[in-house]
This record gives structure tokens, C-alpha cells and sequence, in this order.
């Protein structure tokens, strides 16, 4: 199932600037970045950040993010062991509009309401990053929505 399933009301059209800044914070902040890509160079609608190591034992990950002139967003973690997460923010029918889709599946139908309260790019990514490496670095799934209004 696509993210697009997930989505009961307007996402936006993708905002590249945001994009350009996501990518410049992961590389920034982040040693592990591989490589940055987006899917298509002509009219992007995803920034991919491919990461050399992943959550526990996978050897790899990769982080597909979207950012929409809305405002609206989805960072979505897969790794080599296929352990998925998301942090989103979008109108649905099955949970607030900023939410959390835990591991191991991601399931559209197991969100929780995310810990990430901001709203501003460089803020949701900052605490995007503060969770995924608070997991890396303890080994705990259970550190990916679990602060209290990061970053």
C-alpha cells in the first residue's frame, strides 16, 4: 500500500525548496548519509537518503521523504532487515493529522499520534533525525516516537 492510500484529504503539490533544505540537514547532521537522490530529476516528488547502516542488524536504510507546499509530509524509514516507520503529517480518517506509523510494517491502520509537535521543515527534520539516531544508538525501536516535543 502506498503512502497515497494512507491520505483521506489534500496533501499538496511537493514543495522542492524543502526538499533541498531536508537533504542539506541529513547531510549535515548525519555521518551515516551514503547518498541523496530524488526520483525523478526533472519534476521531484521525493528526496531518497540512502543511509550505510540501519536500525539493529540491517546493514542498510534509506529514508523516502516528501514535504508538500501544505505543509503536509511523510518521512518514511526502510531498512536491508524490512523494518518500516513513518512520521506523518497529512488529513486521514484513522488518527491525528501529525502522526507515527511504528515499526516493524508501518501499517496504515496501527498509527499513533506522532511526538513531533512542530511544524517548520528544518524543526520536523532535526526531530526526525533526534529519533531515528536516539534508536540507532540505544538498539530500541521503541526510542522512534517516544520524546517529549523534539527536537
Amino acid at each position: 500500500m502506498s503512502d497515497d492510500d494512507d491520505r483521506a484529504g489534500e496533501f499538496g503539490p511537493i514543495y522542492l525548496p524543502a526538499l533541498q533544505r531536508i537533504r542539506d540537514l541529513w547531510l549535515d547532521l548525519e555521518p551515516l548519509v551514503d547518498e541523496t537522490a530524488y526520483d525523478d530529476v526533472v519534476a521531484p516528488t521525493e528526496l531518497q537518503i540512502s543511509l550505510s547502516d540501519g536500525l539493529g542488524d540491517a546493514e542498510s536504510a534509506r529514508l523516502d521523504i516528501q514535504w508538500s507546499e501544505l505543509g503536509m509530509y511523510s518521512f518514511h524509514y526502510v531498512d536491508s532487515d524490512d523494518i518500516n516507520w513513518r512520521f506523518d503529517r497529512h488529513p486521514n480518517a484513522h488518527s491525528p493529522e501529525i502522526h507515527f506509523h511504528p515499526p516493524p510494517e508501518a501499517a496504515m491502520t496501527a498509527a499513533e499520534p506522532s511526538c513531533i509537535d512542530v511544524t517548520e521543515v528544518s524543526l520536523v527534520t532535526r526531530a526526525v533525525h533526534a529519533m531515528w539516531r536516539a534508536a540507532y544508538e540505544e538498539d530500541a525501536l521503541g526510542r522512534l516516537n517516544s520524546a517529549s516535543n523534539p527536537p
